[in-house]
């Protein structure tokens, strides 16, 4: 086997093994009523795999993925969330360090079944200003937002059933 032939085998084995999780994940959830703590793992892999990122294994740097392609040299900030249809909580993604190495941030959506739905990106300027202007109305310093904020905020780049959004038109215009 030559080296293409081994990353082809550790990409389907990791395409194999987030199957599994994702599959234990729910029944987990199914039968306990808690979740298991491996969303962001998911997340990571799932962002990645769709919008052409490359995962960096040192988290201490403070973001998760550098962008290849058109988003060649972007610094990527991962989240998940797990929007879960029985749950009556407003669903809010983890707290984003404002200050952070980062550039932009994704957010992805998953189905009871931990598969991805959408996936939201919005720019570390768009982070910024929600957060200080949700920090001046509230005159608190948490840096956590509700999933709903960050699709207001944030771009719409990916899809379940579409794979890559492409710009239809664009609400930001002169």
């Amino acid at each position: 086997m030559n080296q293409t032939d081994d990353a082809n085998m550790d990409l389907y084995s990791i395409d194999k093994l987030m199957h599994e999780t994702r599959q234990l994940a729910a029944k987990y959830r199914m039968t306990t009523g808690t979740t298991l703590p491996v969303t962001g793992e998911i997340a990571r892999f799932d962002v990645a795999k769709a919008l052409n990122l490359q995962l960096i294994d040192d988290l201490t740097q403070g973001y998760d993925a550098n962008g290849l392609g058109e988003r060649a040299g972007v610094r990527v900030l991962i989240k998940g969330r797990v929007i879960f249809e029985d749950s009556r909580s407003t669903p809010r993604i983890g707290q984003i360090n404002p200050d952070g190495r980062w550039d932009n941030v994704v957010m992805v959506l998953f189905d009871d079944d931990y598969m991805p739905v959408e996936m939201y990106e919005a720019t570390s300027d768009d982070i910024k200003s929600a957060l200080k202007v949700k920090q001046e109305n509230k005159n608190k310093k948490r840096s956590a937002m509700s999933v709903a904020q960050f699709k207001i905020i944030g771009k719409l780049v990916w899809t379940q059933e579409g794979g890559i959004e492409q710009e239809i038109w664009d609400n930001h215009s002169d």
